[in-house]
């Protein structure tokens, strides 16, 4: 997916001197984030690995920019309206910080799946002056119960990312970048949810730094723009895993995906597992704590390993509103993704002394059996159990199956099985 030539007659760009207005807008607002030279991820790709922290951005994502340049926008009569939006979290963030320093009153709603992390962050940010609203299972369920408020109230809609204030205002994070670098960019990765700064970064690229590859990233469970890329036209999914939540959308913005078409080299698409262990790999080696995604750029490097050998690559942190209560599901979703973790169902011969065999003869001695559900049934002549098991090295998994076969087991991976795996694990 090559991104297409443009003139300036049929552009549907944002303007560099509207990004570079943006920014000395929100100079007195914003966080001049860092631009962090990472040697760990440089030495294992053999390229010059760039880290934009917007992770430690004040409300510790980029959201703040574009929620502030347009609300400083906005004219006195529309500010006493008051403001509505929807948000996963952190443009919710970043539209109660502004609606404190600015005064306005603010209506956010949010999906009832928001972690309660994010929620409080909100509240605290905004005060007295935001109403918080939970609804629905998804941002796109939040951004249609707005709608319906906007029927009811007059105020202004504050739009996450299909807005052009909003896109220029996140596009304020590349005028950062190459202002604090005097290296030429070959590439830059950056996270895409609603495409709004992509958008942004992208336009201001195109215009001063054209030669850079821009390449989007995508959670494989929400791949709205990729989709709508290839075919040419919005489309909306019918069905998204939600789970990397700052970028899990159904459906992209029309504005947003113009640019996009123009400015993207490519859209990557990670597996939410591999984000779990970029998650976990950036902060045992960095001490640098992300979201999911927050972690998107850094877990696409691998895709793109041949191609950004001995370049200059910059990936952008977008955000580190985490819920510690997901720690588990983050470690659990990595060791599925790394194929260090697998679940069975298995039928054991009830007798005394089966599952002494079966931890004897099967289970290695570095394996760990981390689940085990059993129930003995009356006038059976097998009993079922769930069984997980966590291995040193993936390659153990053959040589398990292998003892699995030898010793006559009779088993059945859930792993694979979407449907099963979702009801027992």
């Amino acid at each position: 997916m090559m991104k297409p030539s443009t003139s300036v007659q049929q552009t549907h760009l944002l303007r560099a001197s509207h990004i570079q207005r943006a920014h000395e807008k929100l100079r007195k607002v914003v966080k001049h984030t860092p631009l962090e030279f990472n040697q760990s991820l440089s030495d294992i790709l053999d390229a010059k690995v760039f880290l934009k922290r917007e992770d430690l951005q004040i409300v510790r994502s980029y959201k703040l920019r574009g929620a502030y340049n347009k609300m400083a926008s906005l004219s006195e009569e529309e500010a006493k309206k008051g403001i509505v939006c929807s948000s996963a979290g952190n443009h919710a963030q970043g539209v109660a910080y502004s609606c404190f320093k600015l005064g306005i009153s603010g209506r956010i709603f949010m999906p009832g799946t928001t972690p309660r992390q994010k929620v409080r962050k909100v509240q605290a940010f905004g005060k007295d002056l935001v109403e918080i609203v939970l609804t629905g299972d998804t941002y796109d369920d939040a951004y249609a119960a707005a709608l319906e408020d906007l029927k009811v109230h007059d105020r202004i809609f504050i739009h996450p990312f299909d807005d052009e204030k909003v896109m220029e205002g996140q596009g304020t994070v590349a005028t950062e970048i190459l202002a604090d670098t005097e290296n030429s960019i070959d590439f830059l990765f950056v996270p895409i949810g609603g495409g709004g700064l992509a958008a942004g970064m992208g336009s201001y690229f195109h215009w001063l730094s054209p030669h850079t590859s821009v390449i989007g990233v995508e959670p494989l469970g929400a791949p709205a723009m990729k989709r709508s890329l290839e075919r040419g036209e919005v489309l909306k999914l019918e069905v998204i895993d939600k789970f990397v939540d700052g970028a899990a959308v159904k459906r992209v913005g029309e504005r947003t995906f113009k640019i996009c078409q123009e400015v993207l080299e490519d859209v990557a698409l990670v597996p939410e597992g591999k984000v779990c262990s970029t998650i976990l790999q950036l902060y045992n080696e960095d001490a640098i704590v992300v979201e999911p995604a927050g972690a998107l750029s850094i877990a696409a490097l691998d895709l793109y390993k041949e191609r950004i050998k001995g370049k200059t690559v910059v990936c952008v942190i977008s955000g580190s509103n985490n819920d510690i209560t997901r720690t588990s599901e983050i470690q659990e979703r990595s060791l599925l993704y790394e194929g260090l973790k697998h679940y069975f169902i298995i039928r054991f011969p009830q007798r005394a002394g089966a599952m002494r065999e079966f931890l004897n003869n099967v289970v290695g001695p570095t394996d760990d059996i981390t689940r085990f559900e059993y129930i003995k049934k009356n006038n059976r002549e097998t009993g079922t159990a769930f069984v997980g098991i966590e291995l040193l090295n993936k390659e153990d998994y053959a040589v398990l199956i292998e003892r699995m076969k030898k010793y006559q087991v009779h088993y059945q991976p859930v792993n694979d099985t979407p449907n099963l795996f979702s009801l027992l694990v």
